[in-house]
């Protein structure tokens, strides 16, 4: 069974806020001193793609991580690869910066990348990105790939040709059966991806780690964005005034209320 894991890089969101700068003529967010890190639902993504191993204690498993973009640290990656991952494939170009490339964009390079790795049976990919937090990719994948996809999957139990998967709902959760191969976009529900030990780190620096550029994907046309962004911009801090309603009794208390939202056109 071979297993793709889309994982996206991006600078630690836990990061000082005053670290992250707007600039509104770029429309960019420019991180400043900010580490970058695996994005947290792909970590969770991941760790549903590793649980399909462990049920099937490794036998006829590779979990392939794919990721895109500018400058892509090998180190941060090694994470994945620490965790149980089988090979990273990175697809780096100058003109793949995620502050750049939309959610229709970044699609098109992973389904190109997943086409030239060939054989697959199921594609993970998180809800969202830390950063940009879209929750558009993983669709845009399944797509541009032409296989179904389901969101907000919290648990895989793969068959011979078909998964039952459990996905979260407002209620609750819903059983889905899905054929293969399928796009799979885990909720947050999975859980956190395990912690790799320090021998299982050490060993991820000997997993095969392959780098593709834009030439090497075969892409016919030149990449276009869908999303055109007008304006990026910090919102302003609005200072606000307490106005206390008093009245003799709760029901005067009360007409005053209802007079002064009226008054304010809020109702």
């Amino acid at each position: 069974m071979n297993i793709i894991a889309c994982i996206k890089q991006v600078p630690d969101p836990e990061g000082p806020q005053d670290c992250f700068v707007v600039n509104s003529e770029t429309l960019r967010v420019e991180p400043r001193g900010i580490p970058p890190v695996l994005s947290l639902f792909d970590e969770n993504c991941l760790e549903a793609a590793l649980r399909i191993k462990d049920a099937r204690e490794g036998k006829d498993v590779k979990i392939t991580v794919v990721t895109v973009g500018k400058k892509i640290s090998t180190t941060v990656l090694q994470k994945a690869l620490a965790a149980g991952a089988d090979e990273l494939v990175k697809v780096e170009d100058d003109a793949f910066d995620s502050g750049i490339l939309d959610s229709y964009a970044t699609a098109s390079i992973l389904a190109y990348a997943i086409k030239k790795l060939g054989n697959y049976d199921l594609i993970f990919a998180g809800r969202q990105a830390a950063d940009w937090n879209a929750s558009q990719v993983g669709i845009g994948v399944a797509r541009l790939l032409r296989v179904p996809a389901v969101t907000l999957v919290r648990k895989v139990d793969v068959k011979e040709d078909h998964a039952i998967l459990e996905r979260v709902t407002d209620s609750g959760y819903e059983i889905v059966k899905t054929p293969l191969p399928s796009v799979l976009i885990t909720s947050n529900e999975v859980g956190e991806m395990r912690y790799p030990t320090m021998i299982q780190r050490r060993e991820a620096k000997n997993k095969p780690v392959v780098s593709w550029g834009a030439s090497d994907l075969g892409m016919e046309e030149a990449l276009e964005n869908k999303l055109v962004l007008k304006r990026l911009f910090v919102p302003e801090m609005r200072k606000g005034a307490c106005v206390l309603v008093e009245g003799e009794t709760s029901a005067e208390a009360g007409r005053n209320l209802a007079r002064r939202l009226v008054k304010d056109s809020v109702l």
